[in-house]
Formats: structure tokens, sequence, C-alpha cells
């Protein structure tokens, strides 16, 4: 049936690019219609950000509680219960969802569950869409914008099966009734180095195989090997440069063969989990009837976020690029901007990028490698956190802060850092490359004592060889 509505805007996908979207094109006046076939808030509030690190805020409450004794703090003996983890995570996303359900209704955004997909009518100033509901009905929208907020898939890897009980994904993995007695996990980025510190923390034996010569390779080389080293000092196996080549069952359990410099290996576990990266999810949405331009199954866009077809912007990860949740919010805000008559375009220069991870890892800005790939001339400051007075008082002299800056202009070009409250800390390194801040204008700026930032401010001081609480070279 026809819904008899017509709308500025026709969003597809609530997750965090779509929401926001939705959100801000109401902001600037536009009637907004809001099309997902699920919950609101998508992979990011229900099977992905928000559920990982609601479970491993429970990991590292649990390895403080551990190490009570230390701060003269006797709990007794310490057991985990996780069904009560896991109805907490799923209070959390509830409460999460419906307060999305609530900016919606005050800006007057109308929901509409069920599949959306495109028909040949994108011409006159309007574009039509048909929605496929639960019960089979269709029910059509008319808009004079579309904006394609469909978001991604767990990837696969090729010849090896998901079977959602052995073998599985990340969306299963947070479905689990109990923590596994052993786990192998496929991939060793952001998705596989998480969920590594959870099921570590809740007492599995994990380990970790990745294809390439480092765990987190999209982050500085240095951080790399130093996460690793500390994930291994807290009992989890990591494996890099080696193949999967088969799972198979195996007395009850999962074998994983690997193939490594060393030669043939097995692995084996209760559970196997696929974390090597996600894919754009188009799948329904009928693209092939349009003529919408496509490369490698994401959906292509210039600056402002629109497709080649005017009218039509995508955003978030069915565009492909950075896959985080907060890129897909600034897509989403610019593409509402341009569908309602502003000339706005994204800017990808700085891009904090978080892992919650125990430790925490995070970065913004050029790492060293592709600084110096760039032609930089690079300067590198760094400050450990064993050297920091708060690190001390919290006990977790871990990691480290590395700067790195161009060696003819003093600009930050890069912060990475790995360590206690990173995700947070990350934030002031932000402004500071948005701000084309150089490395000795952070160093004269007061930082409170004692505070972790102290190893930002540290680490700018040491570019220069300045550091105050480090020994001198």
């Amino acid at each position: 049936m026809d819904s008899g509505e017509n709308y500025d805007i026709a969003i597809i996908g609530a997750g965090p690019g779509g929401y926001v979207a939705a959100i801000r094109a109401s902001q600037l006046g536009g009637k907004v219609v809001m099309i997902e076939k699920d919950a609101l808030g998508g992979t990011c509030v229900n099977r992905g950000c928000i559920p990982t690190k609601t479970l491993l805020a429970s990991a590292r409450l649990l390895n403080s509680v551990k190490k009570g004794g230390e701060f003269g703090i006797n709990s007794g003996e310490v057991s985990v219960d996780f069904s009560t983890i896991s109805k907490r995570k799923e209070r959390i996303i509830r409460q999460l969802v419906n307060g999305i359900a609530q900016l919606f209704k005050s800006y007057g955004i109308d929901v509409i569950k069920g599949k959306g997909r495109l028909t040949e009518r994108i011409k006159d100033k309007s574009i039509e869409i048909e929605v496929e509901k639960d019960d089979g009905s269709v029910e059509k929208v008319m808009a004079k914008k579309l904006i394609i907020a469909t978001g991604s898939i767990p990837a696969q890897i090729p010849g090896i099966s998901i079977d959602e009980r052995g073998v599985i994904t990340s969306d299963q993995a947070l479905e689990l009734e109990e923590v596994p007695s052993s786990i192998i996990i496929v991939g060793g980025g952001v998705i596989g180095v998480e969920f590594a510190s959870i099921f570590n923390s809740l007492g599995s034996k994990v380990t970790i195989v990745e294809l390439l010569p480092r765990i987190i390779p999209t982050e500085d080389g240095e951080i790399s090997e130093e996460l690793k080293k500390l994930l291994v000092r807290s009992g989890i196996e990591v494996n890099t440069g080696v193949k999967v080549k088969e799972i198979v069952s195996h007395n009850g359990k999962k074998k994983a063969v690997i193939e490594t410099p060393r030669g043939r290996e097995e692995k084996v576990a209760q559970k196997v989990l696929i974390a090597t990266g996600r894919k754009p999810y188009t799948e329904g949405l009928a693209l092939e009837k349009t003529g919408i331009g496509l490369e490698k199954g994401r959906i292509l866009v210039n600056e402002k976020m629109e497709t080649n077809l005017p009218g039509i912007f995508a955003i978030g990860d069915v565009v492909g690029g950075v896959l985080l949740a907060h890129v897909a919010s600034a897509e989403g805000i610019v593409a509402s901007e341009n569908a309602t008559g502003n000339q706005l375009k994204i800017d990808y220069r700085v891009i904090p990028n978080c892992i919650y991870s125990i430790p925490e890892v995070a970065s913004v800005g050029l790492n060293e490698e592709r600084a110096k790939e760039m032609g930089y001339e690079v300067d590198v400051g760094r400050f450990p956190f064993l050297a920091s007075a708060r690190a001390t008082i919290l006990g977790e002299r871990v990691g480290m802060v590395k700067i790195v800056a161009d060696g003819k202009t003093d600009e930050i070009l890069g912060v990475h850092i790995v360590g206690p409250d990173a995700t947070e800390l990350i934030g002031e390194a932000s402004v500071a490359i948005k701000a084309r801040v150089t490395t000795k204008d952070l160093g004269r700026i007061i930082h409170a004592h004692p505070t972790l930032s102290e190893a930002i401010f540290e680490a700018a001081h040491d570019v220069h060889g300045e550091a105050i609480d480090l020994r001198k070279k």
C-alpha cells in the first residue's frame, strides 16, 4: 500500500550514522522518515560497540577486584556470574535503544519497521522506497532525498563455515550464555583483541591467530608490539604471520589447522571466533535497478557523501573507508546538511581510533611509518606510564604515549597511546592535531598533577629530549 506520506528525507538504517543523520536533518527543518528492519541503534548499539564495551567494563572491574589486596581491600573469593553480566548488557542496550526512540519522538521523526529497497522511480525530484514489513506487506514511501546507512556485517573466511555453535562471529559471541573454557580467535584486529581481553579476563584460555605480521595492523608498529607484549603477559597466546587452513570438529571441540613459518600446527578449543573484520551490507537494497556506483561491494560517494545519483547519499560502513561509529555519525551530519540545501564536505584528517582492549589503545593522526612514507622528516617523543605518578597510584603502570611530529615545523602529526584510559586521553590529542598545535605549544600548556594526561605533556617534551620525569639521555 502507499503510505500517503511524502518526506523531505528518507533514511535506511538507524545505526550511529543513520540516527544521527535523521536528527540533524530534522534540526535543519526537514520532514524525516527512518526505515529500519531491526532495532534502532543498528550494529553499534545492539551487536557491536555498546555490548562489547559493557562486557569489557565487567572484565575490567573483575581485574580490579582481583588486585584489591594490593590496595588494602580484601574482598574474599571472587567469582563470575556471567548470566548477570549478560543481563546487564541487555539492560544497557534497551536503555540506549529507548533513548534513541525518545529522541526521534521529540523531533517528530517517523519510524517504519521493515526492509527498505529502492525502485526504478528516481526522477522528477522524487525517490520511491518500498518497505517490506515482517508480515510480508509492502509500504511505499516517497522522499525528495535519500540517505543509505545500512552498515556492515561480519566478514567471513573463504572455506570456513560459520555454524553459530562451535564456529561463531562476533554476533554470536555476544549471545553466549556461558564463558567458553577455551577460545581461538581468528583475527588480531580491533574486534579480535577486544574479545580476547573479555574472555581472557573472564577465565577462558584464549589464542589469537592473525594472518598479518602483527596484531592491530592499522596502528603504529611500536604500539602494536607493546600491546602484544602486554596481552601475552596477561596469559593470551598470540600467533602472528599464520594462516588458518581449516576448522574441523575434534572430540566435541573445534580444531583449527594453521600454517605457520614453523610448519603446520593445530590448535584446539571449545569455540572458534571469526573476527576478521566487516564488509559493507547492501543486500536487499535493489541497487542494481538504480545505477548507483559500486566498488567491491561498497557504495561510492563524493566529499558531500552523495552518490552518482543526485539526491541519494550514503554514509557509514556501507561506503567503506574507516569503519567506525563516530565516523558514520560525522558522515551522517554532512549528508543531512547537504540533503537540506547546505554545502558541507567531510574532513577525515582527524579521526580518533579507539580499541577497548585491556589495556586500551587509542590513536589519532599519522603513525610513524605512514608519516615517513609521506615524506615527513619525523621526530618522535615517548613517555611510559611506568613513570607516571597517577598510573602508579592506580596500579596501571603499563604502556606509553608516543607522539609523532614534523621535524621541520614541530607540528604534531600523530599521537598513539597504549595504556590506562587511552580512549579518553586521545580527545586532547585530537584537538591538538585539529588545531595544528606544535609539541612546543603542547609542552607549554599546564597539565594538572597527578593525572594520566601528563603523559601526553611529557611525551611532547620528550620530542626534544626534555621530559622532566625521564632520566637524562
